[in-house]
């Protein structure tokens, strides 16, 4: 009995090109089709595949404000940018940065989105880079499961579980008194 691959990137690997042969097989019997949308497809597909996050986690809260943090790793060849986020925990996500405005540390909307380059990671971390969740529609406890949904520039969409963790470490407050 031979033991199962475990490889992480075999499995992305398997994954897309089992996408990438049903997308061309799917359009190999239609006229009406452009020639560029299995290419976009599997270039969207790629991008989503590339793209992970490590250690993903959300700050525990009981109403209000609450962010995400964690490592986005990109593993293509192409630099990848992340344009927006969507929760079940929260009707509205914003991209945040932390920014020195006036010898003042704020929070702000990321213009731009996060890019994440090529071959390389991009941090969500407390002060710095985080995915901001606005009005909480629920509490998130520690230990609670977050499912948060990031879309890169080219539409594809990195869909991940970040864990509730309670964090006090800076005191850092996310009212939005706070943001710049």
């Amino acid at each position: 009995m031979r033991p199962i691959n475990t490889n992480p990137a075999r499995w992305r690997m398997a994954a897309l090109a089992t996408v990438a042969v049903t997308a061309l097989a799917g359009c190999a019997g239609t006229s009406q089709t452009p020639a560029a949308a299995p290419s976009q497809a599997a270039a969207a597909t790629a991008n989503a595949a590339a793209v992970t996050i490590r250690d993903p986690w959300v700050k525990a809260a009981d109403d209000g404000m609450s962010a995400a943090f964690g490592t986005l790793v990109n593993t293509s060849g192409k630099d990848v940018t992340v344009v927006s986020a969507t929760s079940t925990a929260s009707p509205m996500m914003e991209l945040h940065e932390v920014a020195t405005v006036d010898g003042k540390m704020v929070m702000r909307p990321k213009q731009g989105g996060f890019t994440v380059p090529a071959n390389g990671t991009h941090e969500l971390a407390p002060g710095a880079d985080h995915l901001m969740l606005m009005d909480l529609a629920m509490p998130v406890k520690p230990g609670d499961a977050v499912t948060v949904k990031l879309t890169l520039s080219d539409g594809s969409v990195l869909e991940f579980t970040a864990v509730g963790k309670a964090f006090a470490a800076g005191n850092e407050s996310y009212a939005p008194s706070h943001m710049g």
